[in-house]
């Protein structure tokens, strides 16, 4: 069963999971589509046709734009802000308010169990990559790679995290979690799972 609260404003052609949690004053727009288990914070916003996975977490005020799309386990800092405008104008060349004929939505898409630290932006079109982890207040304009620790404006990598999100460290010749003790091969600028 889901807990929606009443100061919630969740269209009712929008779909929530099993188990999922819309907390006061979030909006959730209308075909926008929550797996189970989700948590949506104080007054985030989901767009419409949004897609989380389930066991997402939201949290307060974050703004999450269509088209945007979060996989299974993604974390969602307070006040992330994920972009759908490449060419943001209120109006047309010609000075009209301009209309959703007028504009070319693009999102951003983030792989299973990564995290978006607080008030990070993320430009669509960007895909973060599984597991990678955006540190707070970062930019990020460009594709962020499957473990991928990036921060900066604009964001640039500056290391590589496990699944359990704290920093790798180099240990004969492989990158490990110094909590799980699970082991990473870096290849190409690429990290996998040993």
């Amino acid at each position: 069963m889901s807990i929606i609260a009443d100061s919630a404003d969740v269209d009712a052609r929008a779909h929530i999971g099993a188990g999922s949690k819309v907390w006061h004053l979030a909006q959730i727009r209308e075909a926008a589509s929550l797996g189970e288990n989700c948590v949506i914070g104080r007054g985030a916003y989901i767009g419409p046709g949004v897609v989380l996975g389930e066991n997402c977490k939201v949290q307060n005020y974050a703004l999450v734009y269509e088209p945007a799309v979060l996989e299974a386990g993604v974390f969602i800092g307070p006040a992330v802000v994920l972009t759908n405008d490449v060419f943001p104008r209120a109006v047309t060349p010609e000075g009209g308010l301009k209309t959703e004929d007028d504009w070319d939505k693009v999102g951003v898409t983030i792989r299973q169990g990564a995290a978006v630290g607080a008030r990070a932006v993320c430009i669509a079109p960007v895909t973060i990559g599984a597991w990678a982890m955006v540190a707070a207040g970062a930019v990020v304009t460009k594709d962020v790679p499957d473990f991928a620790l990036v921060a900066g404006v604009p964001a640039r990598r500056i290391g590589w995290v496990g699944r359990a999100g704290r920093p790798l460290v180099q240990e004969d010749g492989q990158w490990v979690c110094p909590g799980t003790r699970d082991a990473y091969i870096e290849r190409d600028g690429a990290l996998r799972e040993v």
